[in-house]
C-alpha cells in the first residue's frame, strides 16, 4: 500500500524526510517489526515506543509515525498528536474498515461481559449465523479459536482479527469492551451497531485514578454511539440508567426491578439457583429496519445466579435485534451452560460447590444476593484475598461480605493468600491483607487464614455436611480452587464416579495445569 494513501486518514502535524514509499504493513511492537512496515510510536503506561524506533528501523521499518521527531533516523517521519489514536486509524484503514462489513456488537460492564458475550454468541450461532467473538477467554473467528491475551486487543490486532472475520465469512461479531480499551482508544475506529452497558461498580480504580474516570471511559461506548446505532441500558443500575438521555443511539431499556423498562422480567423463580422467568416486551420497538413486536415468552436458564438474569436479558434483546426467532433464543439459553468461574456449579449432589470469580464488591453483592434466594443449610466461604488491587478494593470487598454475612448466616470465613498460585503481579500485600482483616474483625467474623490455597480448601472440605454450600470466591488466587476442591472430594469419597466428578475441569482454561 502507498504510504501517502494510508496517511491521508491522519491529521498530520508535520512531515520529516518525506518521500513516496510502499509499505507492507503496520507495527507498534519493535520486536515484531517486519521489513517494509511503518512503525507507530505509542506511549503506554510503562514504556514509550519512541525509545524503540531505532530498533524498529534496524529490523526493517521504512517509516515512522511519531509524536515528536527522532534525530538520527533518516526515514520518513509523520508527526501526529497521539500515536495511539493514529494506530487505531491506520489499522482500520489498512484493513479496509472491516467492522463496516460486520454486524458488530460491543458489550461493556463491570461484571458479566464475558457471560453476556458468550450467551449472545450462542444465540447467534444457533440461528445458523457465522459468528466472531473477542474477549477475556477467547478470540473466535467462525470455527477457529485461540486464547485471548487481552480482554480487548490492541487496535492493530483488533482490526486484523476483524479483517480475518470478514475473509472467513463472519456476519455477526460480539466483543467484550474493557475500560482500558476505551481509555486507550483501541476501539476508536470500530463501527459498533449495538452497544450495551449492563452495570457499573468499583473496579480498576488504580488504573483510571478514580471511579469517576472509570465510569467516564466505560460510558463513552454509549455516549459516542451514533443515531443509526442501538444502545441497550439497564434501568436497575443507576449508572446505566443515567445514560438514557446521553446518547444519540436508539435506546432500549431492560429491567427486572424497574418495570417501566421497554423489556422487563417477571415471575422470576430462583429457588434452584437457576432462573426461570417471563420476558415481556412492553411496547413495539422499532430500530432501523427491525421491528420487535409487543409480546411475552418464557425463559429457562441453565446458568445459575441472579446476575445471569441480567446477562440473558441483554443477550435476548441483541438476539431480537438480529432477528433471531424467540424459539431459538429460548433453546440457546436453556442449553447454554455458562463460562468458567462465573457462578459455576462444579459439584451438585448432597451438597453444592460453586466457583465464582468474586472480582469486586458489585460482583460479590450479585453472587451473595443469588445465594440468598437458594436453598441450603450452611455456607462455607473460602475466599482468596485479591492481590495488587489496592487497599480500597480489598476493603470494599470485605465490606460486601460483611454486609451479607448476617443474612446468609456466615459467622466465619476461610481466607487464603494463595502465595504459590498467583503470579508476582497478583501477590497480596500486607496493606491489602490488613484492610480485609480489619473489616472482618469489626464485623465479628472469624477468619481462618491460610498462606496457601490447598490448605484453605482442605480445611473447608473436611467440614462440609449434607445440605451445605461451599463457595469458592476470588479472582486469580482462586483459579486453582475448583481443581483442589474436587481432588479433596475424591480423597474424602474414594468411591465417587471420577469421570463425572472432574467433568467441570475438562475444558477449563484457568487453573487446570
Amino acid at each position: 500500500m502507498e504510504m501517502t494513501k494510508l496517511i491521508k486518514h491522519l491529521n498530520i502535524i508535520e512531515v520529516k524526510n518525506a518521500q513516496d514509499i510502499e509499505i507492507t504493513g503496520i507495527a507498534y511492537n519493535s520486536r515484531k517489526v517486519e521489513k517494509g512496515q511503518v512503525f507507530v510510536c505509542v506511549k503506554g503506561f510503562k514504556t514509550d515506543g519512541h525509545k524503540y524506533a531505532g530498533q524498529a528501523v534496524e529490523k526493517g521499518a521504512i517509516a515512522l509515525v511519531v509524536e515528536s521527531f527522532i534525530e538520527g533516523l533518516n526515514i520518513p517521519q509523520y508527526k501526529v498528536e497521539s500515536g495511539r489514536t493514529a494506530l487505531a486509524i491506520l489499522a482500520d484503514a489498512f484493513y479496509d474498515h472491516p467492522t463496516r462489513k460486520l454486524k458488530t456488537i460491543g458489550i461493556t460492564a463491570t461484571n458479566g461481559k464475558t457471560s453476556t458475550s458468550f450467551m449472545t454468541n450462542a444465540i447467534l450461532e444457533n440461528h445458523d449465523l457465522i459468528t466472531g467473538l473477542m474477549g477475556t477467554v477467547v478470540v473466535k473467528i467462525g470455527d477457529y479459536a485461540e486464547p485471548s491475551e487481552l480482554t480487548t486487543p490492541e487496535s492493530l490486532d483488533l482490526q486484523r482479527f476483524y479483517a480475518q472475520m470478514v475473509e472467513a465469512g463472519v456476519t455477526h461479531t460480539t466483543m467484550e469492551v474493557s475500560s482500558s480499551a476505551l481509555e486507550l482508544n483501541r476501539v476508536a475506529c470500530v463501527d459498533f451497531d449495538i452497544v450495551t452497558l449492563n452495570n457499573i461498580s468499583r473496579e480498576h480504580i488504580d488504573l483510571h485514578s478514580s471511579f469517576e474516570n472509570y465510569f467516564a471511559h466505560k460510558s463513552s461506548l454509549i455516549r459516542n454511539a451514533g443515531a443509526d446505532k442501538v444502545a441497550i441500558l439497564n434501568l436497575d443500575d443507576s449508572y446505566s440508567a443515567s445514560l438514557v438521555d446521553q446518547t444519540k443511539a436508539k435506546v432500549i431499556t431492560i429491567g427486572v426491578e424497574d418495570q417501566s423498562a421497554d423489556v422487563i422480567c417477571h415471575n422470576l423463580d430462583l429457588s434452584t439457583g437457576r432462573a426461570s422467568f417471563t420476558v415481556e416486551i412492553m411496547r413495539e420497538l422499532i430500530t432501523n429496519d427491525v421491528v420487535i413486536p409487543k409480546q411475552q415468552f418464557q425463559i429457562e436458564l441453565s446458568t445459575p445466579g441472579f446476575h445471569s438474569v441480567y446477562n440473558s436479558m441483554v443477550s435476548i434483546v441483541i438476539g431480537l435485534l438480529c432477528e433471531v426467532p424467540v424459539t431459538t433464543i429460548q433453546k440457546s439459553l436453556f442449553e447454554f451452560v455458562g463460562v468458567e468461574r462465573r457462578f459455576e456449579i462444579i459439584f451438585e449432589d448432597d451438597f453444592k460447590i460453586i466457583d465464582d470469580h468474586f472480582a469486586n464488591s458489585g460482583n460479590i453483592d450479585i453472587t451473595l444476593g443469588t445465594l440468598e434466594k437458594m436453598d441450603f443449610t450452611r455456607i462455607l466461604l473460602v475466599y482468596a484475598i485479591r492481590g495488587d488491587r489496592g487497599v480500597t478494593v480489598n476493603k470494599e470487598n470485605a465490606e460486601a461480605i460483611a454486609r451479607w454475612a448476617p443474612r446468609l448466616g456466615i459467622h466465619e470465613v476461610t481466607a487464603t493468600l494463595s502465595r504459590s498460585h498467583v503470579t508476582q503481579k497478583d501477590v497480596v500485600s500486607e496493606a491489602e491483607l490488613a484492610a480485609f482483616m480489619e473489616v472482618m474483625d469489626d464485623a465479628g467474623i472469624q477468619v481462618h487464614l491460610y498462606e496457601e490455597l490447598p490448605e484453605a480448601i482442605r480445611y473447608s472440605m473436611n467440614m462440609v455436611e449434607e445440605g451445605d454450600l461451599v463457595l469458592l470466591g476470588g479472582c486469580q488466587g482462586m483459579d486453582f480452587g475448583a481443581k483442589f476442591a474436587l481432588e479433596q472430594l475424591e480423597t474424602i469419597r474414594p468411591n465417587v464416579d471420577k469421570k463425572k466428578l472432574f467433568q467441570p475441569l475438562e475444558k477449563r482454561v484457568a487453573g487446570n495445569s
